[in-house]
């Protein structure tokens, strides 16, 4: 008995919770009579074959069905964009190409029921559709938007413009697969995902198992989309122009039966024949843009079909539901109804995916296992004397260089360039990566350094190579760096759900505000320090300020021995004191702080110096001595890793993969914070030093830190726009001890 026959008196347990069924549509007995994919393969055997397009056609519906019901279940969620990709995303798993990423976070629902259609989603429990209703968008469900905390999901996805970063990285670390990345008509628009792919083309030329699929339906969120007005022609030339040697358009409206208004129409209304037609036009489509892809070419694939195409309503209006839009009401029902399969074909749809890929998504996709890495051995650490002046910078780069060598998949990337950032020998040691070979400037087409002016494109690929399993460093000027930020939070937070361990990422900003006077305030940007340490109540983020060249290589030996973790250092590029010995800086960055100078003697009482950062050291120690001729003892704390400095109910560690539960004890604080006035200094923001005067019991405190930039000649002159000159610091603290 056939497997169509077979389930046509008996719904699947799996279908409990559908709340409507169709019926079979024409030739279904001879087109659904055998899934397409055989049980032993992982995809249809030929892209032309009537069965596997007709079944590809019933996934698509599939799909959408689910997409909406589970969306109308909470009255709440986004069908319409993912409703237009349909047919293409079934035929990617029809074809087998299932390590699927997205830059819509918007498609979460339609990426949930093709992970609940492959049954990824009993790796959660969720069994049936009536649970996968009662968990779309509750906490420890199915969140509102992607996340890789649902199986067999490879990527997070909420803000736009991200997706792209993940597919390359995918594709960098198994070039044997392909990553088919889709992406909005409005999501296309946001400045980063062409230019990025571009910049990665021209580095990575041989590198082309990424497919960006550009879902093309004419609306963005609230109104038309900015490239509605195009024309095919122009469109296509735009992907060309940006490195897509090979671009595979199929628009539907030339399958339009029903005579549709407009350039963009809906697939869903066209008579079966005509679906299947385009149904057609999409899989053998896409069958050549992956064979493309994979064999070389840089290739794209756009399949262009309005918005809303067979849900609820159609255009902008379909992007989402609202609290009153629940499975009751009339016009969703309606767009139910239209979409609604027989439970033979529910069997069928689930048959074909589950065996799709090698087997589910949850047990196949490239980040459901850890990737092994190289082990590293001991590290080339250099004990700087205490009290010679090194580069911070060049330290660090003397560690990562020795870490490229021993890992040749490691990624380093740097917009602002590593020599402007003391770290050239980053640069001599793995080779800038780039189709020009020129020793002047360490070129090499086979360079492990990736540095196209783009902050975004430099963030999103560190973060998406870590998250997907492998090590790599971000490296950027602090004034800009903020500019590529948004995707590692999104990596982080995506790092803290995951269900195994990667490379933490890790990040170093140089180039500080108060050693880029003469650039300007443009380059006086030292802000991101307080969104880092905003993070740092998240759990697994971790902002460094290393006091000295052994510190800093201290900082990034703790980093490469974490995972799961995004670890933030922030460093000069400007020779100066080491004060302390390797194992005290390493001592520094496990505690938290650690005294880097205590007065012997003062009767007048103890002041206390809490201090963020390297080159802001030098005022400090010229204002203790100033404090020490007046009578008072001093003790300067070196903040090195101030989340250790935290309550360990501040935080939200424990909600995170591979927790870290270390904090300093109070008495170990207390020791170290304890005295008549604690004084917090930064140069940069404040927040950094929250935990300090949260936890201090000094009854009077103060905190110095960073204005505004100015223009100017040297270090010392920007410190005092600042008020972090050595006699504004004794100043203030005079001043609060006799008030």
């Amino acid at each position: 008995m056939s497997a169509a026959t077979e389930t046509q008196t008996v719904t699947p347990d799996f279908c409990a919770g559908i709340d409507h069924f169709g019926t079979p549509w024409p030739d279904f007995a001879s087109l659904a009579a055998t899934p397409a994919i055989g049980a032993d393969d992982i995809a249809i055997a030929d892209s032309t074959d009537p069965a596997a397009i007709y079944q590809t056609l019933l996934g698509a519906d599939a799909l959408r069905y689910l997409t909406l019901q589970v969306c109308g279940a909470k009255g709440s969620g986004h069908p319409g964009g993912f409703a237009s990709s349909a047919e293409a995303h079934a035929a990617l798993i029809m074809l087998g190409h299932t390590n699927i990423v997205t830059e819509v976070g918007h498609h979460a629902p339609g990426f949930y029921s093709s992970m609940f259609l492959d049954s990824s989603l009993e790796a959660m429990g969720i069994h049936t559709v009536a649970q996968m209703r009662e968990r779309f968008r509750e906490r420890d469900g199915l969140l509102g938007h992607l996340s890789g905390a649902v199986p067999g999901i490879l990527s997070p996805a909420g803000p736009l413009g991200q997706g792209q970063h993940f597919a390359m990285a995918g594709a960098l670390l198994y070039p044997d697969k392909l990553f088919p990345v889709t992406l909005g008509d409005g999501g296309m628009g946001e400045p980063y995902p062409l230019s990025a792919m571009m910049h990665f083309l021209t580095a990575y030329p041989e590198t082309t198992n990424f497919l960006p699929v550009l879902v093309w339906n004419g609306y963005s969120q609230e109104h038309h989309a900015m490239v509605s007005t195009w024309d095919n022609e122009r469109m296509v030339a735009y992907w060309r122009a940006h490195g897509f040697e090979e671009v595979v358009l199929v628009d539907a409206k030339p399958f339009d039966d029903t005579e549709q208004e407009g350039a963009y129409v809906d697939s869903t209304r066209f008579s079966l024949g005509r679906r299947l037609a385009f149904a057609r036009a999409v899989l053998e489509g896409m069958d050549k843009a992956a064979r493309s892809a994979l064999d070389g070419t840089p290739t794209a694939f756009i399949i262009k079909q309005l918005k809303g195409a067979g849900v609820h309503t159609l255009g902008a209006k379909a992007h989402n539901l609202y609290p009153a839009d629940t499975l009751d009401q009339a016009h969703i029902i309606a767009g139910l109804q239209r979409r609604a399969l027989p439970p033979a074909a529910w069997e069928l749809v689930r048959t074909n995916f589950t065996r799709a890929g090698g087997g589910p998504a949850a047990q196949t996709s490239v980040t459901e296992q850890e990737m092994p890495i190289p082990a590293l051995g001991k590290l080339p650490m250099q004990d700087f004397p205490v009290g010679e002046k090194q580069v911070p910078a060049t330290a660090f780069g003397a560690l990562v260089a020795a870490v490229g060598r021993s890992d040749p998949r490691m990624l380093v990337t740097n917009a602002d360039g590593n020599e402007a950032s003391a770290m050239r020998n980053i640069s001599e040691a793995l080779g800038i990566r780039h189709p020009t070979r020129d020793d002047l400037y360490c070129q090499r087409p086979d360079g492990q350094v990736y540095e196209p002016l783009n902050e975004d494109a430099c963030a999103g690929l560190a973060a998406a190579v870590a998250l997907f399993g492998g090590r790599s460093a971000w490296l950027s000027y602090e004034s800009f760096a903020i500019n590529g930020w948004p995707i590692v939070q999104t990596v982080t937070q995506a790092m803290a759900e995951l269900r195994h361990r990667t490379p933490s990422l890790v990040t170093m900003f140089t180039a500080g505000a108060l050693e880029q006077g003469r650039n300007g305030w443009t380059h006086q940007r030292p802000e991101i320090e307080n969104y880092v340490a905003a993070q740092m109540r998240n759990g697994n983020v971790f902002a460094l300020f290393p006091s000295d060249a052994n510190m800093i290589q201290a900082a990034y030996e703790w980093a490469l021995g974490s995972y799961n973790k995004g670890i933030a250092i922030f460093a000069s590029k400007s020779p100066l004191p080491v004060y302390t010995t390797l194992e005290q800086a390493r001592e520094a960055i496990d505690q938290g702080a650690m005294a880097i100078y205590e007065g012997g003697s003062g009767d007048k009482g103890t002041v206390v110096f809490a201090v963020t950062g390297d080159m802001v050291f030098l005022p400090v120690f010229e204002a203790k001595d100033r404090l020490e001729a007046e009578g008072y003892r001093v003790r300067i704390v070196s903040v090195a890793n101030p989340r250790r400095l935290y309550r360990p109910t501040d935080v939200a560690w424990k909600t995170c993969s591979e927790p870290d539960g270390g904090f300093m004890d109070d008495a170990a604080f207390n020791t170290l914070f304890d005295g008549d006035l604690l004084c917090a200094v930064s140069g940069g923001p404040g927040a950094p030093l929250e935990p300090v005067l949260l936890r201090t019991r000094a009854k009077r405190r103060e905190l110095m830190a960073w204005q505004r930039g100015e223009t100017t000649a040297s270090p010392g002159e920007v410190m005092a726009v600042n008020g972090l000159t050595a006699t504004d610091i004794a100043g203030r603290v005079l001043g609060a001890l006799k008030g």
